[in-house]
């Protein structure tokens, strides 16, 4: 970005900063940014915190309240960014707070897309490390390797299960599957509609989940919907508007479920995908669409419930659907597992989940043959 004063290039860098909670033995991976100039000057990242806290309360005294840091250092680290960049980054007005300018709405939205899109990988990658620790510290808590698809209640597992260590490495859920027939896992999430009788989806799932020796285990249902700005602006009220002139889609990445599902609710629907706008612009998990929507760069897209009140956005359902975990029926016997099952059956477990807009349990921990859950669906 060239600025109108001084002619700055600037250029953002994505580092990783591990930090370890002693006293419980984690690591958690969170995102830094780095800005520099060329002449090789930097600034402090801490700027990202006020502006969302400026976003929020609109006033400069809370904000830097809200962060614990002086009204005179979160006034300096305005102005030095200002100056970095040869533009303000908010608009400060005497009896009317402050409000972010265009820039700084631009930097904000930046590093919320940023923290949408690589989350699951930064979870996956802390997973991966607090295994590591647990090894080397050879604990005798049992280890379940978990693969599966993106989801709020599969990222909230370690806080509601008890005496087990969790390895949840995130990846398609056609690929965890995969891994649990080979042993390389315990268990594999993938997600199925609730009423789509005689979808491609459904077929493909029936093939895939073949192996006689496959168990499901209920975990949760979902709802999955339209996110759409606050108030709803372009009154968007179902799958039908997206083929509208004035709406602009944001969606999944190919081969995801939830692109799964959208493309077999517009057959349904007989709308054609080459008429919406933004249908091959793509996302690679349920927050990054809501940022995506929220920064206004589009109208709507289809993803979970959370996501969306995390971004003020309205929620508009569209269809359910079942997050289920697959294991092979012989480790259902080990102790972990049996520990495993209880935990999601029990009253904590629902308690969490029920924290979670648009969630709910059905019948979790229930283990049953895939020919059940099929003829369920399909009955």
């Amino acid at each position: 970005m060239t600025c109108r004063t001084g002619y700055v290039l600037y250029h953002c860098l994505y580092r990783l900063q591990i930090c370890i909670l002693m006293h419980m033995k984690q690591i958690k991976v969170v995102p830094n940014w780095a800005f520099s100039d060329t002449e090789g000057n930097h600034l402090n990242p801490q700027l990202f915190d006020l502006l969302h806290e400026l976003h929020e309360s609109g006033k400069l005294t809370d904000a830097t309240k809200k962060l614990g840091i002086s009204y005179r250092h979160g006034w300096n680290l305005i102005q030095r960014w200002a100056e970095f960049f040869g533009t303000p980054l908010v608009d400060m007005q005497k009896g009317r707070g402050a409000s972010l300018t265009n820039l700084g709405e631009k930097l904000l939205w930046a590093e919320e897309r940023v923290l949408a899109r690589l989350g699951p990988q930064m979870e996956s990658l802390a997973s991966e490390l607090n295994l590591e620790i647990h090894q080397a510290l050879r604990s005798d808590t049992p280890v379940i390797n978990l693969f599966a698809s993106h989801g709020y209640a599969v990222a909230m597992l370690p806080s509601l299960v008890d005496e087990l260590q969790l390895n949840i490495q995130y990846m398609p859920s056609s690929e965890g599957i995969a891994a649990v027939e080979r042993g390389e896992c315990q268990l594999a999430g993938f997600h199925l509609p609730t009423q789509l009788s005689g979808s491609d989806i459904y077929a493909e799932y029936k093939e895939r989940l073949a192996n006689p020796d496959l168990r499901i285990i209920r975990f949760i249902t979902r709802k999955q919907g339209l996110m759409v700005a606050s108030g709803n602006p372009k009154q968007i009220r179902s799958l039908s508007d997206l083929d509208r002139e004035d709406i602009r889609f944001v969606n999944r990445q190919a081969g995801s479920g939830t692109s799964a599902l959208l493309d077999e609710l517009l057959a349904r629907c007989t709308i054609d995908s080459k008429n919406i706008k933004g249908y091959t612009t793509r996302e690679f998990t349920h927050s990054a669409i809501a940022a995506y929507v929220a920064s206004g760069m589009a109208d709507t897209g289809l993803g979970v419930e959370p996501p969306a009140r995390q971004f003020s956005l309205d929620f508009i359902p569209v269809a359910s659907e079942h997050y289920l975990l697959i294991c092979l029926e012989e480790t259902l016997a080990n102790p972990a597992m049996q520990r495993f099952l209880g935990d999601i059956c029990s009253e904590r477990f629902s308690d969490g989940i029920l924290t979670l807009p648009g969630y709910s349990c059905d019948r979790s921990g229930e283990v049953i043959p895939v020919s059940e859950l099929f003829a369920e669906l399909e009955g």
